[in-house]
C-alpha cells in the first residue's frame, strides 16, 4: 500500500514552489520535540507551517512536529509518523490501563477523566497526522493544496494557477479516471473536449455551494478507492457468481449519487450514511473483465453505503476541519455564507480533482493509521 509506515526512508522529491503569488504565515513553532529535527542555535528561531502552503493551520504537538519534518527532514518523515503513532497508541492504553486497575478505589473517577481527556487529545493528535500523511502523498506529485480561500482571490476573481490537473488525474487507474470525469461533468458541466477559451470563461458560484461540492467530491474519491480495490480483489479471485446475490441495478449513475445525495449541512459535517452489515453485501454479476463503471452500477443500495461510508470518526472530523479551514470566513469561521464567487470553470475542475485526490489518500491514511493506531469508529 502506497502508505506503508515502513522504517525505510525512501527519497522523495523537494517541495515545489506554491500556488499563491504572496506569502502566507501562520507563526506556529516546531520546538521541543527532539526527534529528527535539529535545533537551531538561535534561540529565537521559529518554523512557520504557511510554508506547507495548507489551510489547515496544526494545533497539536503532533502535527506541528511532523509539518516540521515535512519541512526540514522529509526523508524521515514515514518513520517520524509511526513513532508519532505509536506514542498517541501508547499513552491512550497507558490511560485505559490505569482507569481500569483504579476501578473501585476512590481515585476512579479522577483516572477516568483522565482516561477521556487523553483519548480526545490523541484523537485530535492522530488527526493531524492523517492530514499530514495525506499533505504527503500531494508533495511527492508536487502538488500543493489549495491555500485558504481567501487567499487565492485576486482583484476580485477567484484564480487557482497552475491546475496541476495532470498530476491530480495521473493518480488514478483508466477506469477510476473515466468515472472521475463523469462526475465532473454531472458537478460542473466539464466536457475533456471543452476548449481553452470554454474553460476560463466566468462563472459564479457561492462559497457554500462549492464548498458541499468540495465535501461530495472528497466522498467520492474515498468511495471510488473503495470500490476500484474491491473490484480488483474481485477480478483476482474470479469469484464463482453463483454463490452471490445479484444486487439491484441504479437508476443514477454514482456521480449523481455523490453531487446530489451527499449533503454538507449547515454545521460542516459531512452527511453520513447509514452504516450496513458487512456480512450481508450483495456482489454484483459479471465477467472477470467487467469494467468498474458497470461493477459500480450493479450496486445495491447497501453495499454503496458500506464503501462509501467514512470508517472512522477521525476521518468525518477530518474532512470537516479542512473543508471549514479551507472556505470558512476568516474573521467568523462560517463556511454557510450568501458570498458569491466570481471564477473560471478550469478553476472548479482544480477544485474539484483535488477534493477526489484528496478522498482516495484518506482512505489510504485511515487504513494505515488503523494498524498502529486503532481509531474510533464512525
Amino acid at each position: 500500500m502506497d502508505f506503508c509506515l515502513s522504517y525505510a526512508t525512501p527519497r522523495f522529491p523537494t517541495l515545489p514552489a506554491g500556488v499563491i503569488r504572496r506569502p502566507v504565515t501562520f507563526g506556529l513553532r516546531v520546538d521541543g520535540r527532539p526527534l529528527i529535527v535539529v535545533a537551531s542555535t538561535s534561540s529565537t528561531s521559529k518554523r512557520e507551517f504557511g510554508g506547507l502552503n495548507a489551510p489547515l493551520e496544526p494545533r497539536t504537538p503532533a502535527g506541528r512536529f511532523l509539518s516540521g519534518v515535512l519541512l526540514d527532514d522529509r526523508d524521515n518523515f514515514r518513520v517520524a509518523a509511526r513513532k508519532e503513532l505509536e506514542r498517541l497508541a501508547n499513552e491512550r492504553d497507558e490511560a485505559a490501563a490505569r482507569l481500569q486497575l483504579s476501578l473501585g478505589s476512590d481515585e476512579a473517577c479522577l483516572h477516568r477523566r483522565i482516561a477521556e481527556f487523553k483519548k480526545h487529545e490523541c484523537r485530535d493528535a492522530v488527526e493531524e497526522v492523517m492530514y499530514m500523511l495525506i499533505f504527503h502523498k500531494f508533495n511527492e506529485m508536487r502538488v500543493h493544496l489549495i491555500p485558504r480561500l481567501s487567499k487565492c482571490v485576486y482583484n476580485g476573481r477567484l484564480e487557482i494557477w497552475p491546475s496541476k490537473d495532470w498530476e491530480l488525474e495521473s493518480i488514478h487507474s483508466f477506469e477510476v479516471l473515466q468515472m472521475v470525469r463523469e462526475h465532473l461533468s454531472a458537478v460542473v458541466g466539464w466536457k475533456s473536449i471543452s476548449n481553452v477559451t470554454a474553460s476560463w470563461a466566468t462563472t459564479e458560484i457561492q462559497r457554500f455551494r462549492l464548498c458541499k461540492l468540495y465535501a461530495a467530491s472528497i466522498l467520492y474519491g474515498y468511495f471510488l478507492k473503495s470500490a476500484s480495490l474491491r473490484h480488483h480483489l474481485e477480478r483476482g479471485l474470479d469469484l464463482n457468481n453463483s454463490h452471490f446475490g445479484i444486487g439491484a441495478r441504479n437508476q443514477l449513475s454514482v456521480p449523481e449519487m455523490f453531487s446530489v445525495g451527499s449533503d454538507y449541512i449547515t454545521s460542516g459535517r459531512v452527511g453520513s450514511t447509514k452504516s450496513s452489515s458487512v456480512g450481508q453485501v450483495s456482489y454484483s454479476l459479471g465477467s472477470k473483465q467487467e469494467n468498474l463503471r458497470f461493477y459500480v452500477m450493479g450496486f445495491d443500495a447497501e453495499t454503496i453505503q458500506m464503501c462509501a461510508k467514512l470508517k472512522s470518526k477521525e476521518a468525518v472530523n477530518l474532512i470537516e476541519r479542512h473543508s471549514c479551514a479551507l472556505f470558512g470566513d476568516e474573521e467568523t469561521g462560517l463556511v454557510e455564507t450568501d458570498d458569491v464567487i466570481t471564477t473560471s470553470f478550469a478553476s472548479l475542475k482544480r477544485f474539484l480533482l483535488e477534493a477526489v485526490a484528496f478522498g482516495s489518500f484518506l482512505w489510504e491514511a485511515e487504513n494505515c493509521v488503523n494498524a498502529v493506531y486503532m481509531l474510533e469508529e464512525n
